[in-house]
C-alpha cells in the first residue's frame, strides 16, 4: 500500500515506522520539513504542506491507498481548530476525491473530549456528543465533515482517541513526579487513557478493517478514578499521595471538565484489536522501567 500520514509527529512517526516494517510505502506530511531526518530514519518519506491551504495539497505526490489524518492544532484556540480540523478535513477530502484513484481508507483521529458527560456514566459511540468547550465543539464539526463524506461514498473512519501517554508523554504522571499533582474534590473524577503503542495498533486495525462511516472509541480497558491512578503511582514509586486541590484550584479546573467511562467494546469486537497495554498499570510499568534504565526517572522529594 501507498500510505500518507498527515501530521506525522508523536503518533505518526511510530505508526509510519510500523507500516514500513509491514512492507508499505509511507509518506509523512508536516507543515515544514523541520525534523525530516526523524522521518527518514523511520523509513518515512517526508513531505511539507499545510492542510488549511488547498494549494499545498495540490502539489503532493498522490494518489494514496490509505490516508491517516493525525493533524494537530499545536495547542491553539478555536481559530486554529477551525483551520486545522474542520477546514483541513474538508480540504483533504476534496483533494483526495479529485485524485485519479481515491483512497481505499481514510482514518481521522478525533478525541474523547467530544463527550461532555460529567456524571461518571459509561459512554459509547452512540452517546450524545455535546461538549461545552468551543474547541471540542469544533472537533465534533470535523467528525461531521468526515462522516457526511462517508455517506457519499468516501471511505472515512473516525477514531475518538483518549488521553495518550507513553515515552515523553503523560501529563498527570509527570506532574505527580514533580509534586505538582492535585486531587480534585473527592478524587472520583474518571480518567480515560491509551498508550501510544496501542493508538498505533488501533489505527492499523482501522485501516485494515474499519467500516466507512463508523466511529470507534480508542481507549484502553480501564477508565480509572483520579485517586486510583495516583494511589497506584504512589505505591509503585514510593511517594506520598498528592494533596487535595484548594477550592479555587478546583473551581478553575472544573470549567469544561468531564468524568465518564469511555467504552471500547466496538473497537475490540469489530476490529479484533488486542491491547498491548490493556490498562495504565502495564503501560506505566513499562514507561517507568524505561526511564529508570535510561537514568531519566526524576522524582521530587515529598513535601510532607
Amino acid at each position: 500500500m501507498r500510505i500518507l500520514i498527515v501530521g506525522c509527529g508523536y503518533v505518526g512517526v511510530p505508526l509510519g515506522a510500523e507500516l514500513v516494517k509491514l512492507g508499505h510505502e509511507v509518506h509523512g506530511l508536516r507543515r515544514t520539513l523541520d525534523g525530516a531526518a526523524e522521518l527518514e530514519a523511520a523509513g518515512i518519506k517526508p513531505l511539507a504542506g499545510d492542510v488549511s491551504r488547498p494549494e499545498d495539497l495540490a502539489v503532493l505526490p498522490g494518489p494514496y491507498d490509505w490516508v491517516v489524518n493525525l493533524v494537530s492544532s499545536s495547542k491553539g484556540g478555536p481559530e486554529a481548530y477551525q483551520q486545522v480540523y474542520v477546514d483541513g478535513s474538508r480540504n483533504l477530502i476534496a483533494w483526495l476525491r479529485g485524485q485519479s484513484a481515491p483512497p481505499k481508507k481514510f482514518v481521522y483521529t478525533s478525541s474523547t473530549s467530544v463527550y461532555a458527560q460529567a456524571d461518571g456514566s459509561s459512554v459509547k459511540e452512540t452517546s450524545p456528543t455535546e461538549p461545552k468547550s468551543p474547541t471540542s465543539q469544533l472537533l465534533v464539526e470535523a467528525e461531521k465533515v468526515v462522516l457526511e463524506a462517508a455517506q457519499q461514498g468516501f471511505p472515512g473512519v473516525v477514531l475518538r482517541v483518549a488521553g495518550i501517554y507513553g515515552p515523553d508523554r503523560g501529563h498527570l504522571f509527570h506532574k505527580f513526579c514533580r509534586n505538582e499533582a492535585r486531587i480534585d474534590g473527592d478524587g472520583l473524577r474518571i480518567i480515560n487513557m491509551i498508550h501510544r503503542a496501542d493508538v498505533v495498533g488501533c489505527i492499523i486495525s482501522a485501516l485494515k478493517s474499519g467500516r466507512a462511516g463508523e466511529v470507534y472509541n480508542t481507549v484502553d480497558d480501564e477508565p480509572v478514578t483520579q485517586t486510583t491512578f495516583y494511589r497506584w503511582l504512589a505505591e509503585t514509586l514510593g511517594k506520598a499521595m498528592p494533596p487535595h486541590a484548594t477550592e479555587d484550584e478546583t473551581a478553575t479546573r472544573k470549567r469544561g471538565e468531564t468524568s465518564k467511562k469511555v467504552q471500547n467494546r466496538r473497537l475490540k469486537a469489530e476490529l479484533g484489536y488486542q491491547f498491548k497495554f490493556p490498562t495504565f498499570r502495564q503501560g506505566y510499568t513499562t514507561e517507568i522501567k524505561r526511564l529508570e534504565d535510561a537514568g531519566l526517572l526524576e522524582l521530587a522529594k515529598d513535601e510532607r
